[in-house]
């Protein structure tokens, strides 16, 4: 259905993709994946043909329409919310534009061309498209009272979830979408997920979500030495042949009967967690001829993430009492708040609106007067606070050297060469530790946050959506040092599988009052009971 011929991208001397040839097909759904500048956006734009290529071309089967998710989400400003999502099916807006227009100016000059256009509106389901387009807006969860204000008026995080519908409206044959997962809650996150996985077109997406790749995907497109390979299966599937192929690679002494036998070990344990039927035929296939050859070694790197404790804290580790704290406009984004830390505490700390979560933190660091209620640290706790926001920490003009130098303890630390080596694990190898910390990526100011945690050794890690800006690399060596990390930790993600994995504990803020379960992340959003008190928690206003 859609495919890229011989494609080449080059900026300067940098050659980003090499006669790259792939097909995909319709029915599948291909998670784009490829380290940090590998090219994915890149790749989706040229695709959509906002960008052009250096040479070779893009296919796709005529009369099919593709839609894709737009990145920009102030461009539809001026638009009422329901136009907006109409224009994401571009021809069938065109038309309703002509015919409103000759409507407005009705003559018998142009009774025809009208007629002409109400067969190809009804042959489009045109009659019916700003009803289908109200269902979509509601499912995520923007109410009918919304549907016709300016997109201007709406909040960033729900023009984002417009943007969403629009790109979904009208069942495009190819659907092209980068992040889709950014700045959605976990249940609009889970919708699109079914919505997804029981799509029946073509997807091409980029996601640094893991979950998210894992429930929707068929296919991964992995980006590498400039080229697109395909491989069958999810991203868990593809992440755990190609560490495969990396041990076997890096054991080619291993008898062949021994290799085999690791292979089998694996085809078995994966092909009896198919949990996606859409999924079983096209992984059954893999399974049935995978060779670890076929899997080139990646030229992935993964930072060496590992968080030590100075020193052991107490049993006494936080007490949170009737805390609370309002919005700039005053209204309450969390009352009640309630909690007893206890030691080896892993904390999910969710809430529907993210500036809840982000005051709760700020407020427990200092940096923020509570509204209400109270909170205490035991005198044994030390704290490091991952922010959102992490700015503050990159306004002067020096070099990440410089820059972590200022949270060394010990005068050995404080040694350029040490200092470079502890970089160097962090990914900033070589001359790359002499970048000054003023142009660092999102994703390279992350890491350095990371690096001066690492360097504080503090007992009591706070990490407020620790996971934005970061490759999947990051996330994944970032996922494993927390399981593994002793002290106690409270943490706030968007990513589900980080939040399945590390915590042990659920507390939600809510404007009614906490809600605090010692249950995995799974087990507490899938609670009926749970959800049935959630939503009347979020009721509550005064």
């Amino acid at each position: 259905m859609l495919s890229v011929s011989n494609l080449s991208v080059q900026f300067g001397k940098r050659v980003l993709f090499d006669e790259v040839n792939v097909t995909f097909t319709a029915g599948n759904c291909y998670g784009v994946i490829g380290a940090n500048g590998a090219g994915k956006s890149t790749f989706l734009k040229i695709l959509s043909g906002d960008v052009d290529p250096t040479s070779g071309r893009v296919h796709l089967e005529p009369g099919k329409r593709m839609s894709v998710l737009e990145q920009n989400h102030n461009a539809y400003d001026p638009y009422p919310v329901l136009e907006a999502v109409l224009m994401g099916n571009k021809p069938l807006f065109e038309i309703k534009t002509e015919m409103d227009s000759l409507y407005a100016d009705y003559s018998d000059a142009n009774a025809d061309r009208i007629g002409e256009l109400q067969v190809a509106f009804e042959e489009m389901n045109g009659w019916n498209a700003e009803s289908d387009a109200a269902a979509l807006l509601s499912s995520l969860g923007i109410p009918e009272s919304l549907h016709y204000s300016p997109m201007s008026d709406l909040d960033s995080k729900v023009k984002v979830r417009v943007l969403l519908a629009q790109a979904l409206f009208g069942n495009p044959d190819v659907l092209v979408m980068d992040e889709p997962t950014n700045d959605l809650d976990y249940d609009t996150i889970q919708w699109l997920e079914d919505f997804l996985a029981a799509y029946e077109n073509l997807v091409i997406v980029v996601s640094h979500d893991r979950h998210f790749l894992d429930a929707v995907c068929t296919h991964v497109a992995d980006i590498d030495f400039g080229k697109i390979n395909l491989y069958s299966g999810n991203y868990t599937f593809w992440y755990e042949s190609s560490q495969l192929a990396a041990r076997q690679r890096a054991q080619q002494n291993r008898k062949a009967e021994e290799k085999a036998r690791e292979l089998q070990e694996f085809i078995q344990r994966f092909s009896a967690n198919v949990a996606k039927s859409k999924q079983a035929t096209s992984r059954k296939k893999m399974l049935d001829k995978l060779k670890i050859e076929d899997i080139k070694p990646s030229s992935r790197r993964y930072p060496a993430i590992i968080f030590d404790r100075e020193r052991e804290a107490g049993d006494q580790i936080l007490h949170v009492e009737g805390l609370g704290a309002r919005s700039e406009e005053g209204e309450w984004l969390f009352r009640k708040g309630e909690l007893n830390l206890a030691k080896g505490d892993k904390v999910a700390l969710i809430s529907r609106d993210s500036r809840a979560t982000t005051a709760f933190y700020e407020t427990i660091t200092g940096n923020r007067q509570p509204a209400e209620g109270s909170f205490s640290w035991g005198v044994t706790t030390s704290v490091s606070y991952l922010p959102a926001d992490n700015s503050s920490f990159f306004q002067d003009d020096i070099n990440l050297v410089d820059w972590l130098r200022q949270w060394a303890k010990t005068q050995e630390e404080k040694e350029e060469v040490y200092l470079r080596g502890f970089l160097g694990k962090m990914l900033f190898s070589g001359e790359e530790a002499l970048k000054k910390c003023t142009v660092l990526s999102g994703g390279e100011k992350v890491r350095c946050m990371l690096s001066r945690m690492m360097m504080l050794r503090a007992n009591i890690l706070l990490l407020d959506e620790p996971t934005n800006h970061l490759d999947l690399e990051s996330i994944t060596a970032f996922n494993n040092s927390l399981k593994q990390f002793k002290g106690t930790v409270i943490f706030t993600t968007h990513d589900h599988q980080f939040a399945q994995t590390v915590a042990n504990r659920i507390v939600e803020l809510t404007p009614g009052h906490t809600i605090d379960r010692y249950l995995s992340f799974d087990e507490y959003m899938s609670d009926p009971a749970i959800r049935e008190q959630r939503d009347k928690l979020y009721q509550v206003t005064a």
